[in-house]
């Protein structure tokens, strides 16, 4: 369990630095611009990676003293949360981001070893090891990263934590089963999605499968034996 942590604590680290390195690279003015994500602007982004840090928090909380503490009190006050915080003047949002992030990654810091097999609810109702929690924010940060639109994309990503991505999206796309089957291959990695009829084949680097895969994009795929497949939203 310990090397998983330290795997994905570093993800975390990594995505973390990236996030914040993209926002940097956006003006006050170009965070009200908007996004591929529907109806949130760039600041929507922000309140929502600035929040999660916060709502992960409670998780780590959870996992110390066995008290449980959700994510969310419900799907429309995080809804709301976002909307209203994403109003902030653009220090205190961008301050939002760095606090919070700093909150959680030290909270993990404390959290003793004995009590990362401890579990945890999330946000999407699924019970799972305090262990996950690194691992769920990597993903957050790294994916909304990207979506920021500030230069940053999932080439700059490690390797192993976009394979670790597309992992798991395949194991959420198999486990729902309403999209064309799939066979995935980068090098020496290999995944098949379950779904309908034949599998559709295809080849590219793990950011790029990442990248598709999480509904941002089909550039530097190639398809064996016909057109690339429409897929259902990810979340």
């Amino acid at each position: 369990m310990t090397a998983t942590i330290n795997r994905t604590r570093s993800w975390m680290d990594v995505s973390t630095a990236l996030f914040i390195a993209a926002a940097d690279q956006l003006t006050d003015a170009e965070l009200a611009m908007s996004t591929r994500l529907p109806g949130w602007t760039r600041r929507h982004v922000l309140a929502h990676v600035g929040l999660n840090a916060t709502a992960l928090g409670r998780l780590v909380h959870w996992a110390s003293t066995g008290q449980p503490t959700p994510m969310y009190t419900s799907t429309d006050q995080r809804a709301r949360d976002i909307a209203e915080t994403a109003a902030w003047p653009a220090g205190r949002l961008r301050a939002l981001v760095t606090q919070t992030a700093a909150e959680l990654a030290a909270g993990l810091d404390r959290l003793p070893l004995s009590r990362w097999a401890a579990e945890v609810v999330t946000a999407q109702g699924r019970s799972v090891p305090a262990s996950e929690i690194p691992w769920m924010r990597a993903r957050e940060a790294a994916v909304h990263a990207v979506d920021l639109a500030a230069g940053t994309d999932f080439e700059d990503l490690p390797d192993d934590l976009c394979a670790a991505l597309v992992t798991d999206v395949v194991r959420l796309r198999s486990r729902r089963g309403q999209d064309q089957a799939l066979r995935l291959r980068s090098g020496d990695r290999s995944w098949l999605v379950a779904g309908t009829g034949q599998p559709a084949r295809i080849d590219a680097p793990p950011g790029a499968l990442a990248r598709w895969l999480t509904g941002r994009g089909s550039a530097g795929l190639t398809v064996t034996g016909g057109k690339l497949p429409l897929l259902s939203p990810w979340l």
